[in-house]
């Protein structure tokens, strides 16, 4: 685990308590290591609502209401299905905020357009539209995930401390 994700966890916790918001996390490649991170604090369960690990896309169609058609036509590793998981995770929870990721981590199944490393985040509060952006990150599976779960956390936090 990167030394920052406990730090950073911390602050997410601490804006969260100062707004009295909820958060959720929809997790696919980093497989619920964003909620494992915020429920290290003690007490997470006054502001993180809940988590979704949705690995396979199914789960992501049953859990979030992800679309077949987007699965299909932009993959489970895109910004249109993180959206949409960003949504769901929303639209199935309490949370007034959420998180969600999808990628490659590797070591195998990256192709030309989708390299290992590449991932999907979004970040939505209630009420606004989605924040989403792809990374790519360098490193091994570990590295990639830990780098994912500290950027889904960055996120949270600057989405919440304005």
């Amino acid at each position: 685990m990167s030394s920052q994700i406990p730090i950073l966890a911390q602050q997410v916790a601490d804006v969260l308590l100062t707004r009295h918001w909820l958060l959720a996390a929809a997790e696919s490649c980093t497989g619920g290591g964003i909620a494992v991170a915020l429920t290290d604090i003690p007490g997470s369960s006054r502001w993180f609502e809940r988590g979704f690990v949705t690995y396979s896309n199914q789960a992501k169609q049953d859990m979030l209401g992800v679309k077949g058609e987007t699965l299909t036509k932009y993959g489970a590793v895109s910004e249109v299905t993180v959206a949409e998981m960003v949504m769901g995770a929303l639209n199935h929870s309490d949370a007034q905020v959420a998180v969600a990721v999808s990628g490659i981590a590797g070591p195998t199944g990256g192709t030309p357009d989708k390299p290992v490393g590449m991932v999907c985040l979004a970040w939505q509060v209630a009420g606004d539209a989605p924040v989403v952006r792809t990374e790519h990150f360098s490193g091994d599976r570990a590295v990639v995930r830990a780098k994912t779960v500290e950027h889904a956390l960055r996120g949270v936090w600057a989405l919440c401390k304005d």
